[in-house]
């Protein structure tokens, strides 16, 4: 299993709230390889943590996330990784 880590700068998170509810994670939860997305945010910084079944499927997916992430005003892009997952409970 692989995971997407993004980072964002809120800007207005009532806006912020509203594209990720109507645009993110509707559209990446039916990303192939989809298996669990957990959104967090404090003060003025989001941080997701999304996980696919494989490296491929969860590069593709941070390409999908820069593009999306791009288009929404209330936050400001401040990083993508993807990252091998190597233990969970």
């Amino acid at each position: 299993m692989h995971a997407v880590v993004v980072k964002v700068r809120i800007n207005d998170p009532e806006a912020a709230q509203k594209g990720l509810d109507e645009e993110v994670v509707p559209r990446i939860s039916q990303a192939p390889g989809f298996h669990a997305g957990y959104w967090t945010w404090k003060d003025n910084t989001g941080l997701s943590i999304v996980i696919f079944d494989s490296e491929e499927n969860a590069s593709r997916a941070s390409g999908f996330a820069r593009e999306m992430i791009q288009g929404i005003d209330a936050v400001d892009l401040e990083g993508v990784e993807v990252r091998e997952v190597v233990a969970h409970a």
